[in-house]
C-alpha cells in the first residue's frame, strides 16, 4: 500500500476502487455532474454535487462513471448511520509489530491522489460527521484528524460528491451543510426505452422478450407512484433466470417462457412483496388478452 508523510506522521492509504459499473442513463446527468467539478479560471473552486432519487436509479453508478470520465482514480466511501468524524478520515490500527498504524480514509486517499471520493448515501450520516468534513468544502479545501495530530489539504485536482436517497431513514441534514452540497442533481426513474438499455447492459444472457415484461413492469410501477427500481427488476430477472435454469428446463417458445414468467411472479414476491407480484400477474393477464 502507498504511504504518505504529513508532518511526520505516516499514512496508509486505500486503493482507489475498481468497479464494472457503466452508466447506460442520460448523457445530460453526466454533464451536470462534470460541469460541477470544472474550474473555470484562478480563484474558483470546484462544486461538491448531492445525487439525490430513490434506492436503485443509478445514483452511485453515475458518480463512479462521471469520475472515470475525468480519468480520475474514484474511491467509494458507504456512509452508515454509525459513521463516526474518524472513519471519514484517519483511523489508528495496531500493525504486526505491534506498532500504531495510521490508515487515511478513502475520502483521504482521494484527496491526496487527486482523486474523485463519492460519499455513498450521505444523509444516513450524522451531523457530528458531516461537520469534520466541513473544512474541506469551502475555500479552505482540508481536514482535520484529531487522532493523528494533522491537517490535511487537498490535492487541487480532488473532486467530492455524495449520493442521497430519498426516503425516510435518513437524517435531515442542518442547512450550514447542504449550502456545501451544491448543486442539487436529481436522478429520476428512467423512460421505458432507457430502462431496456439498462437491462440489456446488466443481463445480456436474458432472451429480449423476457427484458420487455420486465420494463412493462417496472412502467406500470412507476405510474402508480411504487418505489420499485430498475436494480429491483434486475434482480427478479436474475432470480427467475437462475431459477429456470435450476429446474433443468429449456428455453422454449411457449412452455419455456411460460415458466420463466411463473418464476418472475415468484421472484417478485421474494425480491419486494406481494404488490409486485400482483403488478406481474395483471401484467402476465393482460399479455395473454393481447
Amino acid at each position: 500500500m502507498e504511504k504518505v508523510t504529513i508532518d511526520g506522521v505516516e499514512l496508509t492509504m486505500t486503493q482507489p476502487d475498481e468497479v464494472p459499473m457503466v452508466w447506460v442513463g442520460q448523457e445530460e446527468l453526466v454533464t451536470q455532474v462534470l460541469a460541477s467539478w470544472i474550474v473555470i479560471g484562478e480563484g474558483d473552486l470546484p462544486l461538491y454535487p448531492r445525487l439525490v432519487g430513490k434506492p436503485g436509479v443509478g445514483k452511485t453508478t453515475l458518480a463512479y462513471h462521471s469520475g472515470r470520465r475525468m480519468n480520475r482514480p474514484v474511491y467509494l466511501f458507504q456512509a452508515t448511520m454509525d459513521t463516526r468524524p474518524e472513519d471519514l478520515i484517519v483511523t489508528p490500527v495496531i500493525s504486526d509489530a505491534g506498532k500504531i498504524k495510521y490508515m487515511a480514509s478513502s475520502i483521504v486517499s482521494a484527496m491526496l491522489k487527486g482523486g474523485v471520493a463519492i460519499i455513498d448515501e450521505g444523509n444516513r450520516m450524522s451531523e457530528k460527521s458531516w461537520a469534520s468534513l466541513a473544512p474541506l468544502m469551502d475555500s479552505r479545501r482540508y481536514v482535520e484528524s484529531i487522532v493523528a495530530g494533522i491537517k490535511i489539504k487537498a490535492h487541487p485536482d480532488f473532486r467530492l460528491c455524495t449520493t442521497m436517497n430519498d426516503d425516510a431513514s435518513t437524517f435531515e441534514l442542518p442547512e450550514y451543510i447542504h449550502s456545501r452540497l451544491q448543486p442539487r442533481i436529481f436522478i429520476d426513474f428512467p423512460e421505458a426505452e432507457e430502462e431496456l438499455l439498462i437491462l440489456k447492459t446488466n443481463l445480456p444472457f436474458a432472451d429480449e422478450d423476457i427484458l420487455n415484461y420486465v420494463v412493462d413492469f417496472l412502467q406500470s410501477a412507476h405510474e402508480a407512484d411504487e418505489r420499485y427500481s430498475v436494480r429491483d427488476g434486475i434482480n427478479i430477472a436474475r432470480y427467475a433466470l437462475k431459477r429456470f435454469v435450476e429446474s433443468g428446463e429449456k428455453l422454449s417458445q411457449n412452455s419455456g417462457k411460460d415458466k420463466i414468467m411463473g418464476y418472475m411472479k415468484e421472484a417478485a414476491f421474494m425480491i419486494l412483496d406481494s404488490n409486485a407480484a400482483r403488478i406481474f400477474e395483471e401484467g402476465m393477464d393482460d399479455g395473454e388478452q393481447d
